[in-house]
């Protein structure tokens, strides 16, 4: 009978997770349509929008080892739920803002509690794993690029039907009403340790610094996507503000449609393959998006771009997790804070360089990247292994 209430709870706590990473993604996503009425809203530029995406990023960066350090003294549950009731305001304080300067604040806290929050769901996603012995990573990464494509595919047409606040208001609503029923069966870490000082050591081997920037350049388009398609499409491609917030929608959708399929795709052809022909995917996506003549031909190389980085982050982060002579910890704190800085920081360089060259330019640059990922793919050689490792090796 325990053991049935132990895997009853753990099934909860596998549902539970995924909602917070689809709450996560459905904010995130929901971002992404109000850009450009930030844009005008304010009155700046794009090197301020860039500099305002920056501070969100900045936001994340420094949010997430002060999420690592309250899960050492917590554990990932309290942690992501607390994280979680910032992130369900975030979005309407952004709306809610009426100069540039309380915008920069309001991003902070933004950045802040996503990055804090995505942390603690990956932390609790392990701590699931552990108690139903399989993984969930990679479904978890789809949930939360599901929550991605629904912000982002609804965002727009809310907005241009009743405005940038109503729909942050809408987001807010729904946000709270899943946070509140689903997050409440989130399972609890075994038992919460708090860190050593050789914790905080960087490692020595270079190959774990060469894995964080495979993850990096996975992580850039992802994040040149989310800050900038809809704004590329709406000034360069002449697209109205609902068809510009399909781009997020489109690449996030077909994204957590390959994340579900994720594990068996690569329990089938090898973590390596499929990092070398998902990198070669994202790469033409990428290099067809800044080629476009038309809105739904962006719209469509998105999507295929979406096809391509769904699985190239989670690989990265497996090969971390598992690379012979690190700890795994050490090696996931590492190549994850290199990785999201792609998604968080490099956007706001991006935004730079466009308002001097425009966004066709860097997308076509940004499939570059890509290739050099798959150029790197065998470094994902250790990403294939058992759900549940045996033991961490010593740094």
């Amino acid at each position: 009978m325990d053991v049935m209430n132990a895997t009853a709870t753990a099934n909860r706590g596998r549902w539970a997770v995924a909602s917070a990473f689809f709450i996560n993604g459905f904010v995130t996503g929901s971002w992404a349509p109000q850009i450009p009425l930030l844009l005008t809203r304010l009155g700046i530029s794009e090197f301020v929008l860039g500099l305002l995406i920056l501070v969100f990023g900045l936001g994340a960066l420094t949010a997430m080892p002060i999420s690592g350090y309250l899960m050492s003294r917590r554990g990932s549950r309290p942690v992501v739920i607390g994280f979680a009731w910032i992130v369900v305001f975030a979005l309407l304080l952004v709306a809610l803002a009426p100069n540039v300067w309380l915008a920069a604040i309001t991003m902070f806290i933004f950045g802040g509690s996503i990055g804090a929050m995505d942390v603690a769901m990956n932390a609790n996603a392990v701590a699931v794993e552990k108690k139903l012995s399989r993984a969930i990573m990679s479904s978890s990464h789809g949930f939360w690029s599901l929550g991605g494509f629904a912000g982002g595919a609804l965002g727009g047409i809310l907005i241009q039907n009743f405005g940038y606040l109503a729909h942050a208001g809408f987001v807010t609503v729904a946000a709270t009403v899943m946070t509140a029923i689903a997050l409440r069966h989130l399972v609890g870490d075994d038992k919460p340790i708090a860190h050593e000082n050789r914790h905080f050591r960087l490692p020595r081997l270079p190959t774990i610094y060469l894995v964080g920037i495979m993850a990096l350049f996975s992580m850039v388009p992802e994040g040149a996507v989310l800050d900038w398609a809809a704004l590329y499409l709406k000034q360069e491609l002449g697209a109205d503000i609902a068809t510009a917030g399909f781009a997020f929608a489109a690449f996030s959708g077909i994204m957590a449609l390959m994340r579900f399929l994720g594990d068996g795709v690569r329990n089938r052809f090898g973590a390596v393959n499929t990092l070398r022909v998902s990198a070669l995917l994202a790469a033409g996506g990428m290099l067809a998006a800044g080629l476009a003549p038309s809105p739904w031909v962006a719209i469509a190389a998105f999507a295929m771009c979406g096809l391509g980085v769904a699985n190239m982050v989670p690989i990265a982060f497996s090969a971390a997790g598992n690379q012979p002579g690190v700890v795994p910890n050490i090696g996931m704190s590492v190549v994850t804070t290199m990785g999201y800085s792609g998604i968080l920081v490099a956007p706001s360089a991006i935004g730079f360089v466009a308002g001097h060259t425009g966004f066709a330019p860097v997308f076509v640059t940004l499939s570059g990247l890509l290739v050099v990922v798959s150029l790197m793919a065998g470094l994902a050689r250790h990403a294939d292994f058992r759900a549940v490792p045996q033991a961490a090796p010593a740094e």
